[in-house]
């Protein structure tokens, strides 16, 4: 039996880690085993690169920083993700190879295709069963984080532009397979959000 990979993906504020934790107790109420990763850091190594690409001082080049998160990426789905699908187990993950292609792609202003290439190249074209888009103003976004941060890493850090070009890359990604994504709200309510997500997890159960 093969198991589910489930991404979270969105801007920042967007709500992903609360709704990745109440979707992964639901499934384990359920009786489902559930693994949570995430990028960059899933891993121990993955911690260290983290480290590094978010809260290093100083400038990294755009093409530096999607080479870390490729390689970040490649070692997680090797070792901890692929392992756990092949159990049989449901992973639930903090971002993805989405997440590059719009923050790396779009963000960045490189090239998105050669971003996603690079990805699919670090994990085999490893790719999950379904992706919620937690879709939100960047301006809402940044007001949700100074309400919470006292540190912002290097991604938050960057102006309302960055932020605006990162969610039309995701909303773009999204319209191109609409049969992965599942795109909700943020200023939705959490529980609201949280049943919508269930809904069609549940379908994915049953497949």
């Amino acid at each position: 039996m093969s198991g589910l990979f489930i991404t979270f993906e969105g801007g920042d504020g967007s709500g992903k880690s609360t709704q990745a934790e109440l979707l992964a107790d639901w499934l384990v109420a359920s009786g489902h085993t559930v693994v949570r990763s995430r990028e960059p850091g899933g891993t121990e190594l993955g911690v260290e690169l983290r480290e590094i690409v978010l809260h290093r001082r100083g400038h990294i080049a755009p093409r530096a920083e999607a080479l870390i998160y490729a390689a970040d990426r490649a070692h997680n789905i090797a070792t901890k993700v692929r392992p756990a699908i092949e159990r049989g187990d449901i992973v639930i993950q903090d971002r993805y190879l989405d997440s590059s292609v719009a923050y790396q792609g779009a963000g960045r202003v490189l090239d998105a295709k050669e971003v996603r290439d690079l990805s699919l190249w670090a994990t085999e074209g490893f790719m999950p069963h379904l992706t919620i888009l937690l879709d939100l103003d960047e301006t809402i976004g940044r007001e949700r984080l100074d309400d919470a941060r006292t540190r912002y890493d290097r991604l938050e850090a960057e102006k309302d532009d960055f932020h605006a070009r990162v969610r039309a890359g995701y909303l773009s990604l999204a319209a191109d397979e609409p049969d992965r994504f599942l795109v909700l709200s943020a200023t939705d309510s959490i529980e609201s959000i949280s049943a919508a997500i269930r809904a069609r997890v549940e379908a994915l159960l049953v497949r």
